[in-house]
């Protein structure tokens, strides 16, 4: 994640290989390994996995903010503005009640979480 924070394209394709690797060879992942997973997937392109990881989350908690985040970033990549859109509006309707919990992933992940509910969407 570093990597692709500071733009180094080429370390991210050598390394989110790997790392998606070592989560698969986890086993049994939380939604905080499979959001951490689908993440490293969206920023190397991987918008298959980084679309099922959301759905898992997503089929398993229907308002977790995390998996909407990243449903909404596979959306983005495969160049799908309504569902984009609609993830992230999902996301600003369940804020408010899924931050509230205080979920241990939305406190490791709180600034994707803001920075997800403060960016302009389509």
């Amino acid at each position: 994640m570093g990597a692709h924070e500071r733009g180094a394209a080429d370390t991210v394709s050598l390394f989110a290989p790997m790392a998606i690797t070592a989560y698969q060879m986890i086993g049994k992942l939380d939604l905080d390994q499979r959001y951490d997973m689908g993440r490293i997937a969206a920023i190397s392109g991987d918008e298959s996995l980084a679309h099922a990881e959301a759905d898992t989350i997503l089929s398993l908690h229907p308002n977790h903010l995390l998996g909407l985040i990243l449903a909404g970033n596979a959306a983005r990549i495969r160049k799908d503005a309504p569902a984009e859109r609609t993830f992230y509006d999902k996301l600003v309707a369940a804020a408010p009640t899924e931050r509230a919990k205080q979920l241990p992933e939305y406190i490791t992940h709180e600034n994707d979480i803001k920075i997800a509910l403060d960016a302009k969407r389509p």
